[in-house]
């Protein structure tokens, strides 16, 4: 903004600086005879090139003569910013033929200077020519720091095709930190990214499209590196065959420093550059495979509309769980039938109502020991999944929904209890501790709309106070109601939590595994 950057730089017309104290009274006086000195000199001499000594006034501080813009100045070194600004004052007061300005220096730190000028004309020209040299150098300075900005703006310039594997998040993560808030509606989200990136195809949505991948992918896998190795087997193990005896191998060059290269030789996945060319090779061959003859499009530019991929651009796996779609041209979704028919027998139906919450439980416990704790208490049918939320918590979902009341009642008493018959019981593993919690789904949902936020669930559940260590309770009419016995305290929040907004996280982070979950909530 001009007004701020003229604060920033000197340009401002401020207001006289009071000369409060008798050391600046003392030190402008001696500083209105020095610049009145090098002025007059400056004027009898009748040349603006007139050589002018240099003038010490103490140890560090001196005026030293240069030319700005072909103006005659003194640069001033070694003072501080209070005289500093007594210069600037007596500079304004009494020479209306000197104008004191900041410029950009060659070091961090900007230069001050007092420039002469011959007319109230020459004074405004140098007042812009200095705002419009501060301008330009502070656009270098933010282009220089902007980084992967330029790599974004490129992409969406060039209007390219865009290509990744399950890369719904991946776009919305993009979105968010390079264009702008994430919309409110799957509608005005399309139509905005639309216009930055025009053209987007899914490797997931292709490879599960196509009969001749989808058996040659193991067990109907999609996952990026499984891929990676079904589709490419000749980049990714060496062998000579692509997998697909009606096409030949693509070749792929690649460049990589000497940084990176043993991530590279290894395969490393999750490295987000190997990633990348796991992606990019897939995505090769499958075009190989549709028979797109690359050397056509190389020069064109435009593989977006090869009529071979029509039918697969712009489609994202709006939830992989659920197997729903999103068209990003139109902001319909739809169902892919044959990735919700590859997950029905991985993923157990959702219900609210069968499901607990546990945490607090001991680290080391993993989730399939908390089911076989439960099936050894219930019955082997008796759990139909355990997620993991985070390192500290797990949603239980029961086959039937009376399990529920009866798994809280068996950890209240065992957590009244310690006799033998409730150490040797089946689930004192996981609820007998004394850090250990259980609660319903609608408990979950209000911890989570606590506006306190922590990383962790158990410290979440901690930070907005759970009274009891067991929490019942049952909806009825679409209200939360609770045992009088277990009453809750939930929303009382810590007011002075340091992990607060605005000192600490927005939302509750969530691992992967988290996400994970999320995609199947977001499903029902």
């Amino acid at each position: 903004m001009d007004e701020s950057s003229d604060s920033v730089f000197g340009l401002r017309e401020d207001a006289d600086f009071p000369l409060v104290r008798m050391a600046d009274v003392l030190f402008a006086e001696r500083m209105k005879n020095t610049i009145r000195e090098w002025r007059d000199s400056l004027l009898s001499k009748g040349s603006s090139s007139s050589e002018i000594k240099q003038t010490s006034t103490g140890s560090s501080q001196r005026f030293q003569m240069v030319f700005f813009k072909t103006r005659p100045g003194l640069a001033l070194s070694g003072f501080t910013s209070r005289q500093l600004r007594v210069i600037k004052a007596v500079t304004k007061k009494h020479f209306k033929d000197l104008a004191y300005i900041r410029v950009a220096g060659e070091a961090t730190s900007p230069r001050q200077l007092i420039v002469y000028t011959d007319s109230n004309d020459d004074r405004d020209l140098l007042m812009k020519e200095v705002k419009d040299g501060l301008r330009k150098e502070a656009e270098i300075k933010v282009r220089s720091a902007v980084g992967f900005r330029h790599v974004i703006d490129l992409l969406s310039s060039e209007r390219k095709l865009i290509v990744g594997h399950n890369c719904f998040l991946d776009m919305a993560h993009i979105y968010s930190k390079f264009i702008g808030p994430l919309p409110s509606t799957a509608e005005d989200y399309v139509s905005s990214f639309q216009k930055f990136f025009p053209s987007i195809i899914d490797t997931k949505i292709l490879l599960n499209a196509n009969g001749v991948f989808r058996q040659r992918l193991d067990k109907n896998s999609t996952s990026l590196s499984k891929a990676f190795v079904s589709i490419c087997p000749q980049i990714a193990l060496g062998v000579k065959t692509s997998g697909l005896a009606d096409r030949p191998c693509v070749e792929v060059e690649v460049q990589v420093d000497e940084k990176r290269s043993s991530n590279w030789n290894s395969g490393a996945k999750h490295e987000a550059g190997y990633d990348a060319f796991m992606t990019g090779c897939i995505f090769a061959q499958a075009c190989n495979h549709l028979g797109i003859d690359f050397t056509l499009h190389v020069l064109a530019g435009d593989l977006a509309k090869e009529s071979k991929l029509q039918n697969y651009i712009n489609r994202l796996y709006l939830s992989w769980i659920s197997g729903d779609v999103i068209d990003l041209s139109t902001g319909i979704c739809t169902t892919d039938s044959s990735a919700s028919s590859n997950l029905k027998s991985r993923y157990q139906e959702l219900s609210f109502p069968s499901i607990v919450l546990l945490w607090g439980f001991p680290a080391k416990l993993k989730a399939r020991e908390i089911r076989a704790c439960i099936a050894q208490a219930f019955g082997p049918n008796s759990v139909s999944t355990v997620f993991h939320l985070d390192e500290s918590a797990v949603f239980i979902q029961f086959s039937k929904p009376e399990l529920v009341s009866k798994f809280m009642e068996i950890k209240e008493t065992l957590s009244r209890n310690n006799d033998p018959i409730s150490v040797l019981h089946p689930l004192s593993n996981i609820l007998n501790g004394e850090y250990t919690h259980a609660a319903t789904y609608d408990v979950y949902r209000q911890i989570c709309s606590s506006s306190i936020s922590k990383i962790l669930f158990a410290d979440q559940a901690e930070a907005v106070i759970i009274k009891h260590k067991t929490v019942l309770s049952r909806g009825k009419q679409g209200n939360q109601v609770f045992d009088k016995e277990n009453e809750v305290s939930a929303l009382d929040e810590k007011v002075d939590d340091p992990m607060s907004p605005p000192y600490g996280y927005s939302e509750t982070e969530k691992s992967a595994e988290s996400f994970y979950l999320d995609e199947i909530l977001a499903s029902k």
